[in-house]
């Protein structure tokens, strides 16, 4: 069994793709008139515009991705398209090299360097 796909809830399905098409690099595909999807490296990051709920409710959990391309340069393009840092680049004890942010929905993301992904181990009882 494997991970297919993870919703990430928004308002204003054009608003939310513009975002994050600036943020992760890549324009993604309308695929419903409020859902847009994203190639996330074999996991399919989708947003979705509940329209029927008139309150959104962000994940109450973080959605964690990796990436090879410079952190710095990640950041940068995600607080250009108007997401917040709640925690800028650092390393951790455990290794992991990241930083936390929201997007303008309230949704908490972590990007992480490639290489440093902690996946388990000494921290884990």
């Amino acid at each position: 069994m494997k991970l297919h796909r993870i919703l990430l809830p928004v308002r204003d399905i054009d608003a939310a793709s513009t975002f994050y098409g600036t943020a992760f690099g890549s324009p993604g595909e309308r695929v419903g008139v409020n859902r847009h999807y994203f190639d996330g490296g074999g996991v399919v990051v989708g947003l979705v515009d509940p329209l029927q709920k008139p309150e959104l409710v962000p994940l109450s959990e973080i959605v964690y991705f990796s990436t090879d391309e410079s952190l710095e340069s990640v950041r940068d393009r995600w607080v250009g398209a108007g997401g917040t840092l709640d925690q800028d680049v650092q390393t951790y004890d455990w290794g992991e090299t990241s930083f936390y942010g929201r997007d303008p929905w309230g949704n908490q993301l972590c990007f992480i360097a490639a290489g440093t992904e902690f996946s388990g181990g000494r921290f884990v009882k």
